[in-house]
């Protein structure tokens, strides 16, 4: 089960980019974006992200 950004939500500060050691995040649309065939599912995202905009799908 993955992680998804609410894109509403995101300030798009990539705070969330630089805890990702899986590489799975990345710009889309002026918000970033989570794929979810390279999330490992570990959270850091969600802990890092200061608009909670991140949640596990």
């Amino acid at each position: 089960m993955a992680y998804t950004v609410n894109q509403a939500e995101c300030a798009n500060c990539e705070a969330c980019v630089s805890e990702c050691e899986a590489g799975a995040i990345s710009e889309k649309d002026g918000a970033q974006w989570i794929d979810p065939v390279k999330c490992q599912d570990c959270g850091k995202c969600a802990e890092a992200c200061p608009s909670e905009a991140i949640a596990q799908a």
